[in-house]
């Protein structure tokens, strides 16, 4: 039944003659519960679904009352539930979540209970997008074989997938072939406004990425969290948080001619990370951001996880209302949204003054100039101007300064390698470590753009079963069977030879949601290959190029605007629609090239338009890693190094021996607003998100079992995890002691720590604890697939924790990869081993174990695995200088305590080395951010004690954490 709490309940006509209920937030102001209109606009949403589930047991009026009193610098200790419209997944996350469902399923029925207990209680997608990666590249059927190898690597994962689609009811799929979540997310699934049972509300949601703040772009208030929470979001329980600081950023002025959304983006990162955003909710407002499109309003809010916020958040407008009508949305459901907004006083970008926020921050969008950022932190923006002088600096500085720490009279020292293999397009072969991939030929002739179908496969010569109708909108093969990797044949190569040299680019990728949204970046790297390609320029054939769009949208529009061709001329052939170079699925470089780069130790780099750049994210051998704008990728694979000043020195030789520069081939603004046209027509927005699985052979052909629980087949993919084993209808901690006793630490990190290195997801090495478990389950190396596309195995994920080749545990200082001390042996030198192992031998003893990290301990997407790993490796606590928001929140829905030095204090300042065993007292009756006891016990018989503050930060924590974590206690309550 919808209550009238507050005489709030109002009627809102929308479209034609129809109404629906509503409730009415301006009439919440009018009965004197708080000066809603002066509220952030994001602030404003959260208490309309505050309001609206009411049910005065999870929620009551005194969370109304406290939220709509919100004030712009109180102390934040109220606690918030928020339940959202509608959660979105993507694979990498999403699978891992459905192996959680169907094992809490599998304890329902153990304890004797209804499994259909266990099931999502509002809409859930899974867009399937994480699994495809580069294998083939540079040519005009790579997209094809790509997928054709993603079905054969991840064919049980799609299986359990399926599984699930039957199983649950409000469980639905966008398959393999169609997108990257967040821009589909923003193109399709958003609906702006929801219906149901005669209301009409917001559309809200959490998502398992933490780019999931894309859809705050447009005016969706949303943000990542982990699996863990997402699925007890599923299952009923709302999003608890801390009433959030707002930080209002007053974008002025205009960008100038040759200036990016990119720029902006890293620019706005740059910015806000050292204005310490880090949890806080940013939302834009000011004449500039009205001025803003709304592509470059999602790709500002795509990057909240890099400058720290939880939201990057964009009111909505006219300009918002343009873009549901350009993208397809129906006439009935953009008057819907836009009366809705207009109703709550919410619609319209606000200007100066008309909001309280907790911090004014401003930007004149003409001082935004030409920008990269890394090599290793989005957040390190560096002018196009000083990108050769940056590098060589870094070269030669200390490691420990966050440098390379090499000779500086190295870096232009060049390796010769030879054998560099190219073949025939038509056969494939083995040339990487554990995957395949086919090198570049040389660029081919240009093909006219009216000879590239509607969806861009090939005109190249292929049989006709293998090429693409304008109705085959999921651009594979259908009657060809799929091969297995092992059966795939080699076949003769023809050998060359690299000179290779620090400062290379060996990657050049045009991925990722953070641009392949925004069309005025993809055109502008379209017309500057065209230009480029018209004074003779090239790409050398070494350079893995790639384009992954982030949905058929954008190839459809390049394509339409006679770009495609150019960009494929230079070797950017579309490989996939995913996240593939971003999340770490570039794939592997021929065998040579990463043979001399670990021969030569050399730094070598890779230019991407993504949004993250860790170490050892992108490749595990290419260590420095720059963040770009799709044109100025394409600019980096002609230049072919980061040791040219593209702003000083000629971009490359063309026609007639003529130095090319940047300048001669950059498009202008009036070039890309002539061509802005193909990327808006509603009706291929329509045409391409109608049947999402017809003429898809590969989707269609998986196979799956059927029933309401899961049977759990042999799979090194698909496993049972162990959270459930054992479980009973007690919390684990109750009462007694809970202090830990007698712990050592596991491992010592810096600052920055990232959720890529506590849990990679890349590929997986066979010398590391995951390669020899999959040996000894019979995997071939070729078959090892990466950690993210097995993160429905434990098995294979507790062994990959703490697995980056590139995380430094400072217990054994100059080291590089998951190794640790154990120190358990009394009177033995400790013993140097695999994290994994040292983890396994503490835990047969009965000895607990905890972490030590520096600043933003956790920083980086919002991986469970971070959390579930550290938890299944038997870590008790987690000790760090300061958390980023989401992995703190797994942590305790693992049940893993999340503790914070205080003050000054911090690994270095007590002189932690690994040697000592640590006592943690105060747990017994664990309370929000109360101070615990932290006492280092010395191998000299000194000790010291220092006080922590537990970061445990809301009374639901403390619930999560007594039952063991999120999923216990949500199981727990569903089954009383």
């Amino acid at each position: 039944m919808n209550h009238n709490l507050f005489n709030s309940l109002h009627e809102l006509s929308i479209a034609q003659g129809s109404s629906a209920k509503y409730y009415s937030l301006p009439a919440l102001e009018k009965s004197g519960i708080g000066k809603v209109s002066r509220l952030p606009i994001s602030i404003r949403i959260i208490l309309e679904s505050v309001l609206r589930n009411y049910d005065n047991k999870k929620i009551n009026e005194t969370h109304i009352k406290q939220l709509a009193n919100w004030r712009p610098n109180a102390v934040r200790v109220d606690e918030i539930p928020f339940v959202v419209s509608r959660i979105v997944l993507q694979d990498f996350t999403g699978v891992p979540l459905l192996v959680d469902l169907a094992a809490m399923r599998s304890a329902a029925v153990k304890l004797g209970k209804n499994p259909k207990l266990i099931e999502p209680l509002v809409p859930v997608d899974l867009v399937v997008d994480h699994s495809i990666q580069v294998d083939y590249y540079g040519t005009k059927d790579a997209l094809t074989r790509n997928m054709e190898i993603e079905f054969s690597r991840n064919n049980e994962r799609y299986q359990f997938i399926k599984w699930g689609m039957q199983a649950f009811d409000t469980f639905k799929v966008i398959p393999p072939g169609i997108g990257i979540v967040h821009q589909v997310n923003l193109e399709y699934l958003a609906r702006g406004v929801h219906q149901k049972d005669g209301l009409i509300f917001p559309d809200t949601l959490v998502g398992t990425d933490s780019h999931t703040t894309m859809i705050n772009g447009i005016g969706v208030v949303g943000w990542g969290v982990g699996g863990i929470e997402a699925e007890a979001g599923m299952l009923g329980q709302p999003v608890y948080f801390l009433t959030p600081d707002v930080v209002g950023v007053n974008l002025t002025g205009q960008l100038r001619e040759g200036v990016t959304a990119t720029d902006l983006v890293l620019t706005i990162t740059e910015m806000l990370r050292k204005a310490n955003v880090v949890g806080k909710f940013v939302e834009f407002f000011g004449e500039g951001t009205a001025s803003l499109t709304l592509p470059d309003r999602a790709t500002i809010a795509n990057m909240a996880p890099e400058y720290g916020a939880t939201m990057g958040f964009f009111p909505v407008d006219d300009i918002t209302i343009e873009y549901f009508r350009s993208t397809g949305r129906s006439n009935d459901e953009i008057v819907a949204f836009q009366s809705y907004f207009q109703a709550q006083e919410m619609y319209g970008i606000p200007r100066k003054g008309d909001i309280d926020y907790t911090q004014e921050l401003a930007l004149d969008l003409s001082v935004v100039s030409p920008s990269l950022a890394g090599p290793k932190r989005p957040q390190d923006r560096i002018e196009l101007t000083a990108i050769k002088s940056k590098f060589t600096e870094l070269f030669s500085k200390p490691v420990k300064e966050s440098g390379y720490g090499k000779q500086s009279d190295d870096i232009n020292q060049r390796y010769p390698t030879r054998n560099i293999r190219t073949q025939s397009p038509d056969v494939c072969t083995h040339i990487g470590s554990n995957i395949l991939e086919e090198n570049r030929l040389a660029p081919q002739n240009l093909h006219n753009a009216s000879e590239v179908n509607s969806h861009h496969l090939t005109e190249k010569v292929v049989p006709a079963e293998r090429r693409m109708t304008s109705r085959n909108v999921t651009e594979m093969t259908s009657n060809r069977p799929t091969p297995h990797l092992a059966e795939i044949p080699a076949t003769e190569l023809n050998s060359s030879s690299v000179n290779l040299g620090n400062g290379d680019v060996l990657i050049a990728a045009i991925t990722s949601c953070t641009n392949t949204s925004n069309p005025s970046v993809l055109i502008a790297a379209g017309l500057l290959a065209k230009k480029a390609v018209e004074k003779g320029l090239s790409v050398k054939p070494h350079i893995k190029t790639s384009l992954a769009p982030g949905s058929r949208v954008v190839t459809e529009y390049l394509t339409v605007a006679g770009l495609l061709p150019y960009l494929e001329q230079l070797g950017f052939n579309l490989v996939g629609y995913g996240c593939t170079t971003c999340i770490g699925n570039a794939g592997p470089l021929a065998d040579p090239i990463e043979e001399a780069i670990v021969k030569n130790d050399l730094v070598c780099a890779a230019v991407l338009s993504g949004n993250r750049n860790f170490e050892a994210r992108i490749h595990s051998n290419i260590r420095a890693n720059f963040l770009a704008s799709p044109p100025l990728v394409v600019a980096y694979a002609i230049a072919g190094t980061v040791l040219k000043d593209l702003t000083a020195e000629p971009l490359g030789i063309g026609k007639n021996n003529q130095p090319v520069w940047l300048k001669d081939i950059w498009p202008n603004s009036a070039e890309i607003h002539a061509q802005m046209k193909f990327a808006a027509n509603a009706d291929t927005f329509r045409k391409l998100y109608s049947n999402l699985t017809k003429d898809h052979p590969l989707w269609n052909d998986v196979t799956s079992v059927s029933g309401q629980t899961y049977n759990w087949p042999q799979s090194t993919y698909i496993a049972e995890p162990p959270f459930f084993q054992n479980f009973t209808l007690q919390p684990a901690i109750s009462s007694g002691t809970n202090d830990i006793k007698n712990a050592y630490a596991l491992g010592i990190f810096g600052d920055s720590v990232t959720t890529d290195h506590i849990s990679p997801a890349g590929s997986i090495k066979d010398t590391s604890p995951a390669g020899h478990y999959l040996l000894d389950n019979n995997v071939a190396k070729a078959d090892f697939n990466s950690y993210g596309a097995r993160r429905g195995n434990h098995e294979v994920m507790m062994r990959g924790t703490f697995a980056n080749v590139r995380i430094k545990n400072l217990m054994i200082p100059g080291s590089e990869g998951g190794i640790t001390l154990y120190q358990a042996t009394a009177g033995t030198i400790p013993e140097q081993m695999s994290i994994y192992d040292a983890a396994m031998k503490y835990q047969s003893q009965g000895i607990p174990t905890v972490v030590f990290g520096g600043k933003e301990y956790g920083t980086g997407s919002s991986r469970d695995w971070a959390a579930k790993g550290t938890q299944l490796l038997g870590v008790k606590a987690v000790v760090a200088t300061s958390f980023e928001r989401i992995h703190r929140s797994n942590l305790i829905g693992m049940g893993v305590l999340p503790l914070q030095f205080k003050g000054n204090d911090s690994v270095d300042s007590l002189s932690i080395k690994g040697d000592e065993q640590f006592d943690i007292f105060g747990l017994d009756n664990i309370q929000p951010q109360k101070d615990v006891t932290l006492v280092i016990r010395r191998n000299d018989v000194s000790s010291q004690s220092v006080q922590l503050l537990c970061r445990i930060d809301t009374a639901i924590e403390v619930d999560y954490y007594r039952h063991g974590g999120i999923l216990p206690y949500v199981l727990r309550e569903l089954m009383t």
